[in-house]
């Protein structure tokens, strides 16, 4: 057992501080860590328990995928942006126990630790949500994580290598065809970057660009449910390229040579990248709390109904939404952060240090990245699209990274005046990584890469 303190006593009874236990190392647990850490402190003992030693910031994946920015880039060690208060515990929670307050995990090592608390946020973020059409488990592959994408850009990488070398032209032709499933945040944005990183690769093989094909398929429109002039440009940015956008379309079946569409389409292609939504971790589907529509129900003070000592916040909370009475706040990272802010404060309330408030927030608009010199941004809701908005998406996201700012915008800058290296890394193992439904990374023995977890 390597977190300090282990004794079995609470709320700091005795000759130790009060212990708080936070599961997850995404958006809403690294933000209540943070916010906690302050107000506290030091007085406070806080443990973050979560597969991965690092903060990822999710939003910039898509430009890891296309050979934009460097993994490390959006990677943030938590012993480097928090403070030494903070301790992380290495592994996947695989108990909880409520009534006797202790929690229990597995190191990377397969070793078990368990440790008791005195509070515990509950912040292990979401999972890959996977519908049931035949073929998808087995021929899909998500996009949630460091190691996924990893994985997208070595495969594209390869796609296109070994089309250059193949005679047959059907299979050339499907091996330049990619399908996303899924025009959310990041099916819109993966597919953006991915059709002006094949076509890079193409023009440094000898390929014609224009044989890419990239199809994007959605049952709704793309970016349905955000700012409409959000959805309007970057449908409009993506058809321009050649994209092909199938809207009020979904995906029948998916084999490992082509997958078939609901218009009676069949596709042949060797890639598709599976990005129709996320569900809260499962962690909590067999905890003795309420639950809705698969998230843990919670007062307005983040605080789980009968249980003072138990918090939740992020994808796994169903949070009142002050703005849209009876409704829960969206899974997105701007509600993940403002919720852990506020778990933070409200933990540290609880503990004796300042005062308890609910949960409100402002809709600052948002921004999506659609590759090269092309964005759309709605800042306070106002509509920019093109370069305007590519300076504001870009600074957005510099000033919500927690680390690494100076990195990332000295990536940016060679982006703009050097070819993408396209060396193919040497880290896919198999044809494909099949959807993992139960956890948000790819399994381990796919990559080598030790699992990893990206709560939001």
């Amino acid at each position: 057992m390597d977190v300090p303190g282990t004794d079995g006593r609470r709320d700091g009874q005795g000759d130790r501080p009060p212990r708080v236990v936070i599961i997850g190392s995404g958006f809403a647990g690294f933000h209540t860590a943070r916010s906690l850490a302050r107000r506290t402190r030091g007085r406070v003992e806080i443990v973050v328990v979560s597969p991965t030693n690092y903060f990822l910031y999710l939003p910039l994946l898509p430009e890891v995928a296309g050979g934009i920015l460097e993994p490390r880039r959006i990677a943030v060690a938590l012993s480097d942006a928090l403070p030494s208060c903070v301790h992380h515990a290495p592994g996947e929670v695989d108990a909880i126990d409520l009534e006797g307050r202790e929690i229990g995990w597995l190191d990377p090592e397969g070793v078990s630790h368990r440790t008791t608390y005195d509070r515990l946020v509950l912040a292990a973020g979401s999972v890959h949500k996977v519908m049931p059409i035949p073929g998808v488990s087995e021929n899909a592959v998500g996009f949630r994580g460091v190691p996924e994408a990893f994985y997208l850009r070595d495969h594209l990488v390869r796609q296109i290598d070994l089309a250059e070398m193949c005679d047959d032209p059907v299979e050339r032709e499907a091996r330049c065809t990619f399908v996303v499933v899924g025009a959310g945040y990041t099916g819109t944005e993966v597919t953006a970057q991915g059709q002006l990183f094949t076509r890079a690769l193409a023009r440094s093989r000898g390929l014609d660009p224009d044989d890419m094909r990239w199809v994007l398929v959605s049952r709704s429109e793309v970016l349905a449910g955000l700012d409409e002039h959000l959805s309007r440009t970057a449908d409009a940015v993506l058809r321009r390229r050649g994209v092909e956008v199938h809207t009020h379309t979904t995906m029948e079946e998916a084999g490992d040579r082509s997958v078939r569409l609901s218009s009676g389409e069949s596709i042949p292609t060797r890639t598709l990248l599976w990005c129709v939504g996320v569900r809260a971790d499962p962690l909590i589907e067999n905890l003795d709390i309420e639950l809705d529509g698969g998230r843990v129900v919670v007062h307005e003070t983040l605080q789980v109904p009968g249980r003072p000592e138990l918090y939740a916040c992020g994808d796994v909370a169903a949070v009142p939404d002050p703005s849209r009475p009876g409704e829960h706040t969206a899974m997105t990272a701007q509600h993940a952060v403002r919720q852990g802010a506020l778990a933070g404060r409200n933990l540290a309330a609880s503990l004796g240090y300042g005062s308890v408030r609910p949960y409100r927030h402002r809709d600052l608009g948002f921004v999506v990245d659609l590759g090269g010199f092309q964005a759309a941004a709605a800042p306070l809701h106002l509509p920019l699209s093109g370069l305007p908005a590519k300076i504001v998406t870009r600074g957005y996201h510099l000033a919500a990274m927690p680390g690494n700012r100076l990195r990332t915008a000295v990536d940016w800058a060679l982006e703009a005046v050097q070819p993408r290296q396209s060396a193919q890394l040497g880290l896919v193992r198999s044809p494909a990584i099949p959807l993992d439904t139960a956890s948000p990374e790819v399994p381990q023995h796919h990559l080598g890469f030790p699992h990893a977890s990206a709560e939001s």
